[in-house]
């Protein structure tokens, strides 16, 4: 039995923010070698980071340590994977590293030996982000004019981070991808503007086709995109790009645009509501309990600025047969590596294990997912 709990929390000077990987693995090996448990250790003075110790053995003697109990006949939810979300920034970041060094780091992060933190999982923003060097969609148009058929849609201003992807999968070909959107082109948005405002209803089907050629231009780029939200952060429309998306007009671009056009053109890519605080719930309930746009949806998304964790649970005690995904929780370059080591182990670590084994019991075939996605940031280097 091989057991393999990782999280990463990785901190690199100018490059990304602070954040300690852990590492556990406990592996059956041989009866003549006894129960042998590998661990890597990262301490909050910093002394430590990612230091594989001398592996320890169990053995039918007592002591005073802290116990650890592993019940391998118990099954809770399973886990697809965990990372970070590559932006226009972060790319720009790593760019500029020399040729080896930007080699060993990517290696790094997404190899599978021993000496990588083996991300799993990556977040997209569809379009810029608030972390890229500079506010674009994929359908930009001079002011006053419309494009309803996408005839001007481009992947172009992601040509370098399209680039990093197809190395990073090279090295990791079974790395897992969301996407989401900061904001749609703003020629379809209310306020003509990129910050705030909402998507015109007129646009809803355009909007929902804007998708459907992300996903397809992505794939013929070699990159799978297996996960969507509509809208990250919809309630919080004060980010340079954002979007305000309450739950009635998600709902609504769900059931009767994304959804069925999703269907209309084979796209087998994942819906997931929501995508922002642990404070409000409700949101993502608000959909779910509509069974024409719940047919639509895998599950919902949460961050962690606001609320508490456990708001996960409430979500699928209400919908089991959904899935759960942390997508963002920031980690800022004012913060001490102590307090972040601290924090995330409490919060993001500790908390989804305990909502874990709080929530109801989910059958083996019910998966649910947990993808912390850590927004890399430039320190202005």
């Amino acid at each position: 039995m091989k057991f393999h709990n990782l999280y990463s929390f990785f901190r690199g000077a100018a490059l990304l923010s602070g954040v300690a990987l852990f590492s556990l693995s406990c592996t059956s090996v041989a009866s003549n070698k006894g129960n042998e448990v590998q661990y890597w250790l990262t301490k909050g003075d910093e002394s430590v980071k990612l230091q594989q110790q001398t592996s320890v053995k169990f053995a039918n003697t007592t002591n005073s340590f802290q116990n650890i109990e592993i019940d391998d006949t118990q099954k809770f939810q399973y886990i697809d994977g965990f990372g970070y979300t590559l932006t226009g920034g972060s790319v720009e970041v790593i760019n500029r590293l020399s040729p080896s060094k930007r080699k060993a780091l990517l290696n790094e992060l997404f190899g599978n030996d021993k000496n990588s933190i083996s991300i799993s999982y990556l977040r997209l923003s569809i379009g810029a982000s608030d972390l890229d060097g500079e506010v674009f969609s994929y359908d930009d148009l001079p002011e006053g004019q419309t494009d309803p058929s996408l005839s001007k849609f481009s992947l172009a201003k992601d040509n370098a981070l399209i680039g990093m992807l197809k190395e990073i999968l090279a090295i990791n070909p079974s790395i897992k991808i969301i996407a989401a959107p900061w904001s749609p082109p703003v020629w379809m948005k209310d306020n003509g503007k990129s910050k705030g405002g909402s998507l015109k209803p007129e646009f809803y089907g355009t909007y929902a086709q804007y998708f459907v050629k992300y996903i397809q231009g992505m794939k013929k780029e070699g990159i799978t995109i297996d996960a969507v939200t509509p809208q990250n952060e919809p309630l919080h429309p004060g980010n340079n790009p954002s979007l305000y998306m309450p739950s009635e007009q998600q709902g609504d671009f769900i059931k009767n645009h994304l959804g069925p056009v999703f269907k209309a053109n084979g796209i087998t890519t994942k819906i997931v509501v929501y995508d922002h605080n642990c404070n409000k719930p409700e949101y993502a309930l608000d959909i779910l309990k509509d069974s024409e746009a719940g047919k639509y949806i895998d599950g919902s998304a949460f961050h962690l600025y606001e609320g508490d964790i456990s708001a996960l649970s409430t979500v699928h005690n209400a919908f089991p047969d959904k899935n759960l995904y942390f997508t963002e929780q920031w980690t800022g370059s004012k913060g001490t590596f102590t307090e972040d080591l601290n924090w995330h182990t409490k919060n993001v670590i500790i908390g989804y294990e305990k909502l874990e084994q709080n929530s109801s019991r989910m059958e083996s075939s019910q998966r649910s997912k947990i993808c912390p996605s850590y927004r890399w940031r430039m320190y202005g280097v």
